[in-house]
């Protein structure tokens, strides 16, 4: 194998430099153009069929034939223009990856390209070969994909995408997209109703996301020469070079020639589609790079991710590269994670976590800020198993990623503004008084106006404007941790509200009541609020003394959606119902049996069949070497020592591949879920990787460089 390896790093030599085609347009006049949403609509629509499209968006109504025909027209002449033949229902199966099946405009039994109302509202895909966690068996193959309006329609190269959710022949969800879209619903009518209490105007609360998303690239030759990246996406083997990302010269250093040409190549191709793609940068880790887009409504930003992803991995193709999207697929350095900014805006403008030089707004400001970080402590369990994969389980708590254990921080300037609130929030408001300057609440813009520091190791952080929840995986699909994090503080405001109008039935002032139950919730959610070294061990310890969870396994962490009161939540809004919810953790844990079951016999091939036979002809070398010696008079315990080490190493790795391929199979005999997953964690994952490894990469120093089978990380990591 190692000629493979030679062969690909003579392949990287001999890259010739992509030159990307420079359009000489503006980004502002071609911004969108393959795509066709509510804009498009309003212009090429009448306003009476637009009115119809825009109502049954915000009230989730069914589109009537006639103007589903009447839209499906209109795409279709647009599509057309564009050089499209074929259209898809594009959707987000529980696999991870996106799906489409492609569907022909042209009709040749009339001889013309067609595509109806009843094309573009709904399909029927085979649903057979999705995970539905035993909903459905491999027989009962119908499924419905149904659009979703709020999104907009796309071209990717000649086919016209239709963003749609995915549902079972009775009705269970079997996507990312519909229970996102429930959890939305229920966080608007939850925040609309307490602003209604300041501003009558507002009918309509938005939440707004902003994915920072992390990646590596590599040759695509480097990567083809490792079947262990191939295969699982990471490197099971490899010692960590000399110069790794210590130097911290990489970050924010000038962006690679090769990367750089990517990089305006898919940044090009995604604003075509509307992604508003505006920040790139290098990244902490040698060949780790970061796009990040400006915000959007919350749907069309999880779409958006999901087709920056799929693009970035196409036009990648072109550049010979390969994005690498697991969470670590180095060990030794940063892992990469999709860092989620979120914020709730109402149609009225208002960013409702942006202070305010008017007390007034700030009570508001408060109102949420406050409800978020209880919203938070109350299903901190929950978040975190929102969060988990058998990807990110290698990345929580590494390097620069924050712990498993969810915290939240604010920053010292809210630190004093809260404990103030909680030390005086009780006092005395005389008539006639100021209130909102007694509490120091119009001074919240004042006292935060430099508040621009960050804590790296927080999972969940308020960011001056908005909360970044940075735990979140950057190969995950960010609608399962946002549908979490919008429900439950959807729930939280909704206790909220009913708190309120018991006080003011009671006759209490409302502002007095609103600052009365603030400072209830501050106190109650203390305990997750954390502003120090979430990597340290007295952090561990402060946690488990407040009794904060950490768990640091996907198989124990998704144990959370099962609880009673998780079950509750999501009956409670009509999200999931108990059957959706078990389905999905059933398909979570399956996806996680097979990742660590791929990794382990991946693992085991590599090594028994590729590093042992490498080590075999070196020490043989060694041998021959040692014996030449002997037969000169010339002792050298180097080589002798060499050869026993060797030994030693060949000898580990054997005997744990023999055993864990003996467990595998005594756990594939398993057929609880839970207790499948949690074994192949303690007892495949957590007994037998690490100590191959470390054989193995002790090997990689050893045997000549020659000879070695798989591309080095030296040769992987450092892209021209």
């Amino acid at each position: 194998m190692a000629h493979l390896r030679y062969k690909a790093l003579e392949l990287v030599q001999q890259r010739v430099e992509v030159k990307v085609p420079v359009t000489k347009r503006k980004v502002s006049e071609y911004f969108g153009e393959n795509t066709f949403g509510l804009d498009q609509m309003k212009k090429t629509l009448s306003p009476e069929v637009y009115h119809h499209i825009t109502e049954s968006i915000k009230k989730g109504t069914k589109i009537d034939e006639d103007t589903a025909n009447l839209v499906a027209l209109a795409i279709k002449s647009w599509a057309l223009l564009k050089g499209a033949t074929h259209f898809t229902h594009w959707f987000q199966p529980l696999t991870g990856a996106t799906a489409e099946k492609h569907d022909s405009f042209f009709d040749a039994s009339t001889g013309l390209e067609r595509f109806m109302g009843s094309e573009l509202v709904q399909q029927e895909p085979d649903a057979s070969s999705f995970p539905s966690g035993g909903i459905r068996s491999t027989f009962e193959a119908r499924g419905y994909t149904a659009w979703d309006p709020s999104s907009p329609v796309f071209i990717l190269e000649t086919t016209l995408c239709i963003p749609t959710v995915f549902v079972s022949y009775t009705g269970e969800t079997l996507d990312y997209k519909a229970p996102l879209l429930k959890s939305v619903e229920a966080l608007d009518r939850a925040a609309t109703r307490i602003c209604k209490h300041f501003d009558k105007n507002v009918s309509r609360v938005t939440p707004s996301l902003g994915v920072e998303q992390e990646y590596f690239i590599i040759d695509k030759a480097l990567f083809s020469a490792r079947p262990d990246l191939v295969m699982s996406g990471r490197t099971l083997f490899g010692h960590n070079p000399a110069r790794g990302q210590q130097l911290n010269d990489h970050y924010f250093g000038s962006i690679p020639t090769r990367a750089f040409n990517f990089m305006k190549d898919f940044e090009q191709e995604a604003l075509k589609l509307g992604i508003p793609v505006r920040t790139r940068h290098n990244e902490v880790a040698p060949s780790q790079f970061e796009v990040a887009p400006l915000y959007e409504e919350i749907n069309v930003a999880t779409d958006h991710n999901q087709l920056l992803q799929d693009l970035m991995e196409k036009v990648a193709v072109r550049h010979d590269l390969k994005v690498l999207f697991h969470e670590k697929p180095f060990a030794g350095l940063n892992g990469s994670g999709k860092h989620n900014n979120w914020s709730l805006t109402t149609d009225t403008g208002v960013n409702l976590y942006q202070p305010s030089s008017s007390a007034r707004e700030n009570l508001i400001f408060l109102i949420f800020f406050v409800n978020t970080i209880k919203a938070v402590y109350e299903y901190s369990d929950l978040l975190r198993a929102s969060v988990a994969s058998a990807g990110n389980d290698h990345r929580l708590g590494a390097n620069e990623a924050p712990p498993a254990i969810m915290s939240v921080f604010i920053g010292a300037q809210m630190t004093a503004v809260l404990d103030e609130l909680e030390q005086h929030g009780n006092i005395k408001i005389k008539k006639g008084e100021n209130m909102y300057m007694k509490l120091g609440i119009d001074k919240i813009p004042e006292i935060i106006l430099d508040n621009t520091d960050r804590n790296r190791t927080s999972p969940f952080a308020f960011t001056g404007n908005k909360f970044e929840f940075r735990a979140v995986g950057s190969d995950s699909n960010v609608a399962q941790p946002m549908t979490v994090l919008s429900l439950a503080v959807a729930d939280q405001l909704n206790q909220f509200n009913e708190e309120l109008e018991i006080k003011i039935n009671k006759g209490r002032e409302k502002k007095i009541a609103i600052v009365e139950i603030l400072r209830d919730y501050i106190v109650k959610s203390k305990d997750i609020r954390f502003e120090g070294d979430g990597y340290s061990q007295a952090w561990e310890d402060t946690a488990r003394k407040r009794g904060l969870s950490n768990v640091k396994s996907t198989p124990r962490a998704l144990g959370a959606y099962l609880v009673r009161k998780s079950k509750s939540l999501f009956k409670r809004h009509k999200v999931f119902s108990d059957v959706e919810l078990m389905a999905r953790n059933e398909i979570m844990l399956e996806n996680y049996i097979l990742k660590i079951q791929i990794e382990s016999r991946i693992m085991s091939d590599l090594a028994m069949n590729h590093i042992i036979p490498t080590a075999i002809a070196y020490q043989n070398k060694l041998i021959h070497n040692a014996s030449g010696l002997q037969n000169l008079g010339i002792k050298n315990d180097f080589v002798v020592n060499t050869i026993k080490r060797i030994s030693t190493y060949i000898e580990t790795i054997q005997n744990d591949c023999i055993l864990m391929t003996k467990e595998r199979k005594k756990i594939n005999q398993v057929n609880d879920t839970l207790k499948k997953a949690t074994a192949y964690c303690d007892e495949i994952k957590g007994k037998y990787f690490e100590p191959i490894r470390h054989a193995v990469d002790k090997l990689e120093l050893i045997v000549d460089d020659e000879d070695w089978p798989l591309v080095k990380y030296r040769e992987m990591l450092f892209l021209k």
